[in-house]
């Protein structure tokens, strides 16, 4: 997507990128979102999640077993949480908390461990607020590990915790780094960018250092990339999750049908 292109205007939207890896079934949502709408989705990363070894999560001396609760906002979280668990051969404690930004989120443990409600909370919309509601319930009975990455943690969720006097840790498992996609953006002008992170954000400019947007839609999940967004100055057009629009198949679902009713 190259600076100096005119963007494509909103009312004909043909490429959209996806700042994630392509669904590897070929039932997902995001194709019957194409089909429908007769648009070319782009799928390519912004961001690469790299381990944290086992060997070196143990410098900051944190016992995984001593916490009654862990605080998710990413299935990735979660995969890097169990991939440490094991590589240090920690056992959790079968009455361990587990408290996520989602739904969707929150039903990813069935990979790892039996889903017990009693023990699985998730905010109802997505919302930090949401999820802020959900711990504040727990907050004097638990010890939380907050499962982020070393260089990139929702200071939101942090600073509530802080302010919230609760006894908390943060477990850096896995590091952000940013991908190169400057030949995908230069090659393509995308009507419309969906971000996931705002590491993913960063990406783009970094990619791209002149990015303008130009009329080019931006689409945010969470509420740290919302507001990183904004204060970059870029205009946000899609912002999930909301009760109306829980993922960013549901916004541009939205998005896309609300163009479609003024051609």
């Amino acid at each position: 997507m190259s600076v100096e292109k005119k963007a494509v205007p909103a009312k004909s939207i043909k490429k959209i990128l996806i700042s994630q890896a392509r669904p590897e079934s070929e039932k997902s949502p995001y194709f019957d979102l194409e089909k429908k709408h007769k648009v070319s989705l782009h799928f390519h990363p912004l961001i690469q999640l790299v381990p944290i070894a086992a060997k070196d999560f143990r410098k900051n001396k944190i016992d995984i077993a001593v916490f009654t609760a862990v605080v998710f906002t990413s299935k990735h979280a979660i995969d890097h949480f169990f991939r440490t668990c094991d590589e240090l051969k920690v056992n959790i404690n079968q009455d361990t908390k587990y408290f996520c930004i989602t739904e969707s989120v929150a039903l990813y443990l069935q990979k790892f461990i039996m889903y017990r409600k009693r023990k699985v909370f998730f905010g109802a919309d997505g919302t930090n607020k949401k999820l802020f509601d959900v711990l504040n319930k727990h907050k004097g009975n638990e010890n939380f590990l907050y499962v982020c990455s070393e260089n990139q943690q929702d200071n939101e969720i942090v600073n509530w915790l802080k302010d919230h006097e609760c006894k908390f840790d943060l477990g850096y498992m896995y590091r952000t780094e940013f991908s190169d996609v400057k030949k995908v953006l230069d090659e393509h002008c995308f009507d419309i960018i969906c971000l996931f992170t705002p590491s993913g954000l960063k990406s783009l400019f970094q990619n791209m250092p002149k990015f303008k947007q130009n009329g080019t839609a931006i689409g945010a999940f969470g509420s740290s990339t919302c507001k990183a967004v904004e204060d970059a100055g870029l205009q946000l057009h899609i912002k999930v999750p909301s009760p109306q629009t829980p993922s960013m198949i549901a916004g541009l679902e939205q998005f896309l049908s609300s163009i479609s009713k003024k051609k």
